[in-house]
């Protein structure tokens, strides 16, 4: 596990993601951790300006960025401040010493330079003025300072390529590709990487401190490339799109850390989705709503603060059934919040913040590569049962990545969209007596002209009713509508472990592959525990309570103040147990594990 760490100017983001991208190629499984500030441009050299990326990989499968980084490189004092308290008790630590001036020291909130006391004697400490040997290596480019000293990340990337085997010529093309426009700063930048590379193969290191080769994991066959959440979102929803039969229109307003699912699927235009950047959220939400009831399927892709205010036009499309995929990317609340972190704060907002009874199907995706199969399955059940289907991811699936195997689409079967085309006896809400789904007919085809709106309809002639038994039944409908979508989702599953047992450990969301990792651990250590996760959120599997009931505990880790335990509790009437973590950052599999042996100890 390598953590990089600077400022939010030194380029962290792009030293780890082009170390995940040599290092995928290179056959290892990974996941990774970008950690970033929400200011654009945030004071340099303090410590909330700290920019930080974290990678772990392994010859074996992996399911989290790691607890604690085997390696901290620390490109400033700000770095180390935030980052020192997670780097494991002898792990080594990268410092990069032209960066430790007094100022900077002063900025940290340092009173002395912790290199030269011995705060530092429990870590194995490499000591080397990057910027020195950053300017070094690109002078002969003559490029100004300030854009001299913006290589020393290549150069860092180039030590840790070095260190831990990997190649080199894939970031080269990548930044020839960037830098195209401007050779010079491609050639620069690939000199500071090479010169990273070479110092590691010709300095004298300390003692310990020599490279290490991971050899390749031992992956399925089958052709893999690294994907981030939102990427594979892109992709599902496209994918979904194509299965339906269907064109699709994304409405979208920017929004951290939703904000490229849209420009992911702007550069997919040739395949039939149109995208729309919006004035506001609530412009973005309405435009795909007429993107549906003109016959296309209409998305949009928004974060806790957008989903508060598109909420009365999703009551909209759940009132005229229309089909409509909501992507909700959480990150920290409330308001504004922490943008740039990670939460799973929306989960309750989702089932039931809307006004009235106003029931729509909720989805979480997993993993990153999840999030691709949970978008087919949004656009699935949005069609078929004319609904709009909110889809749960969060900033650390839609920033993380994992080499991620590309599926053979002619496996997923088809789920073509039949529009209404028969005028006789048409209104608009008919209904197919097994989904509930009202018909959905193009405005102006001949004989199927139509209205639909927000105001209430009858339930015989799909117009404008205030009749108090017509509404009564026209809320039951849509309530039947939605609970009828868990006689179509695979019924819940273990994960891991027997299906019953001391403990279960339930979750849902990005939580998967802490919880994973902590119940392989207690499995290995004897104790009898299972994890069971939960994709389909409302409605719920319809065995859900039965699994939960053959265990004598149930324990939720989720990264909110309490949400899915509530649920459980008042749905199935068990005494769920509640783990939260609201502080913007995964779950670490040891304060999963911690819990897990801690309450099998006391019960």
């Amino acid at each position: 596990m390598i953590r990089f760490a600077g400022d939010s100017g030194d380029g962290m983001q792009l030293t780890g993601s082009q170390f995940s991208d040599t290092t995928a190629l290179m056959g290892n499984d990974l996941s990774t951790l970008p950690d970033f500030p929400a200011e654009i441009r945030a004071p340099a050299g303090t410590t909330f300006g700290v920019s930080g990326f974290q990678v772990h990989f392994a010859a074996h499968d992996i399911m989290t960025p790691g607890d604690a980084p085997d390696v901290l490189v620390a490109m400033n004092p700000a770095a180390l401040k935030v980052n020192l308290r997670d780097l494991k008790p002898g792990g080594l630590l990268v410092v990069n010493t032209g960066a430790f001036t007094a100022g900077n020291l002063k900025k940290a909130g340092y009173d002395k330079n912790p290199l030269d006391d011995s705060s530092l004697d429990g870590y194995r400490l490499l000591k080397i003025d990057i910027t020195k040997h950053t300017l070094q290596s690109v002078e002969s480019f003559g490029l100004g300072n300030k854009e001299a000293v913006r290589a020393k990340n290549m150069w860092t990337l180039g030590l840790m390529m070095w260190m831990f085997g990997r190649e080199r010529e894939s970031t080269a093309e990548w930044l020839r590709g960037k830098f195209a426009k401007n050779p010079a700063v491609a050639d620069a930048n690939i000199a500071a990487l090479n010169a990273g590379h070479v110092y590691g193969e010709t300095a004298e290191m300390p003692q310990g401190i020599h490279a290490y080769e991971v050899p390749k994991a031992k992956l399925q066959e089958g052709h893999y490339r690294n994907v981030t959440g939102n990427e594979a979102t892109a992709w599902g929803l496209l994918a979904g799109g194509k299965l339906a039969g269907l064109e699709l229109m994304l409405g979208s307003y920017p929004i951290t850390p939703a904000s490229t699912i849209l420009h992911y699927l702007s550069n997919l235009r040739a395949y039939g989705i149109t995208t729309f950047q919006a004035e506001d959220e609530i412009a973005a939400v309405c435009a795909a709503i007429g993107a549906s009831y003109a016959g296309a399927l209409g998305i949009t892709t928004t974060s806790g603060p957008g989903l508060a205010l598109k909420t009365e036009a999703i009551g909209l499309a759940v009132t005229t059934e229309l089909p409509l995929i909501i992507v909700d990317v959480q990150r920290g609340g409330p308001s504004t919040g922490l943008p740039t972190k990670t939460e799973q704060s929306d989960l309750l907002f989702a089932i039931y913040g809307r006004n009235g009874d106003c029931p729509l199907v909720v989805l979480a995706a997993s993993t990153p590569g999840d999030c691709f199969t949970m978008a087919i399955e949004a656009v699935r059940l949005a069609t078929k049962y004319m609904t709009p289907v909110i889809l749960l991811t969060d900033g650390f699936l839609a920033n993380s990545a994992e080499p991620w195997k590309i599926p053979d689409i002619s496996s997923f079967e088809p789920f073509p969209v039949k529009q209404r085309t028969d005028p006789v006896g048409f209104h608009p809400f008919l209904r197919d007596p097994q989904t509930l789904a009202r018909n959905w007919a193009i405005p102006g085809t001949p004989g199927l002209e139509h209205r639909i709106g927000g105001l209430e309809k009858s339930y015989d002639s799909g117009n404008i009713s205030y009749d108090p038994d017509n509404h009564h039944k026209m809320v039951k409908v849509r309530a039947a509508k939605v609970a009828g979508v868990a006689e179509d989702v695979p019924l819940q599953a273990i994960d891991q472990g027997e299906d019953s047992g001391d403990l279960l450990v339930v979750g849902w969301g990005s939580t998967f592959g802490a919880i994973s990792s902590a119940v392989l651990g207690a499995r290995k250590a004897g104790l009898k525990v299972s994890h069971a996760h939960i994709r389909y959120m409302h409605p719920m599997p319809k065995n859900l309570g039965e699994v939960l009931r053959r265990f004598k505990h149930v324990l939720v880790p989720e990264m909110n103040n309490g949400m899915l335990v509530k649920i459980l509790r008042s749905d199935f009437l068990i005494d769920a147990r509640g783990l939260n973590k609201i502080a913007g950052q995964p779950f670490k599999i040891a304060e999963i594990e911690a819990e897990i042996r801690g309450l099998l100890a006391s019960s």
